[in-house]
């Protein structure tokens, strides 16, 4: 069974902010099937920041009770075997937020992308938010150049691992991306998923739901027919559904598709 929990965006408990996915953060230890299952995060979009380990390590090992480690893919010495052991012997990998850009190159380059595929066939809980929530998906709407010119950059759609084929965007509502995230799908087409802060898409295998920690947080697809980009909010359902009724929103004649 194939299980993704991607989180549009929403705080941990950073110094000085409240916590506010809880609810779906206790999704994703359920969705592992143990008590107190062994979480590995990945914080290669911070470039490793040790701030963003140290909260991740308090709210998750602390407060939730995960077994916490880390894979550190910045000036490490680690061989291709000791990533691979870490990848394979987790319960939920759970990439954290930053450049969507940089890490997707990160690892490439380390064949990290080709891991995260076996663990997310062995069934290994596969989450994280922003940057960890685009990198399951064909597409990411990124802010990636935001990190190199601060002063002058614009969104761009980041290449990642395509375990489902959506281009997904993070911080819907958070960031105001609605106006560049309906120009991109203009110009390059395909189906667009949007998540609001504090809204999330569970996937198992071919079907899908919404989950939210905060009341007003919502999802849309967003896709382009007969030239005109329309955007359309995607129902909270409790039961899980197929992926095929999200195609079905954007009216293709032939909804029919499968995860790759």
């Amino acid at each position: 069974m194939r299980k993704i929990v991607a989180i549009g965006g929403g705080e941990i408990g950073r110094p000085g902010f409240p916590i506010e996915t809880l609810p779906i953060d206790k999704k994703i230890v359920g969705l592992s099937g143990k008590k107190s299952p062994r979480l590995l995060f990945l914080p290669t979009a911070s470039s490793d920041s040790d701030g963003y380990i140290e909260v991740v390590k308090k709210y998750f090992g602390n407060k939730l009770g995960y077994k916490v480690g880390s894979l550190l893919l910045f000036n490490r010495s680690l061989l291709h075997e000791e990533i691979k052991t870490k990848i394979l012997s987790s319960d939920i990998i759970y990439v954290g937020g930053g450049n969507t850009l940089k890490m997707m190159r990160r690892w490439r380059y380390l064949g990290v992308d080709k891991l995260l595929r076996k663990a997310y066939e062995k069934g290994i809980v596969m989450s994280g938010v922003s940057a960890g929530a685009v990198c399951w998906f064909n597409y990411a709407h990124s802010d990636s150049m935001s990190f190199y010119s601060p002063k002058k950059w614009s969104y761009i759609r980041v290449k990642c691992l395509n375990f489902v084929p959506f281009t997904l965007c993070p911080h819907y509502d958070g960031e105001k991306r609605d106006v560049h995230f309906k120009k991109m799908i203009t110009k390059q087409g395909g189906i667009g998923i949007a998540l609001d802060n504090c809204s999330a898409i569970e996937i198992i295998d071919d079907k899908y739901r919404i989950l939210t920690s905060k009341a007003t947080a919502k999802a849309y697809v967003v896709y382009k027919r007969r030239g005109k980009v329309t955007q359309k909010e995607i129902e909270k359902k409790e039961e899980l559904v197929p992926l095929t009724q999200i195609s079905k929103l954007c009216e293709l004649k032939d909804p029919n598709f499968r995860l790759l």
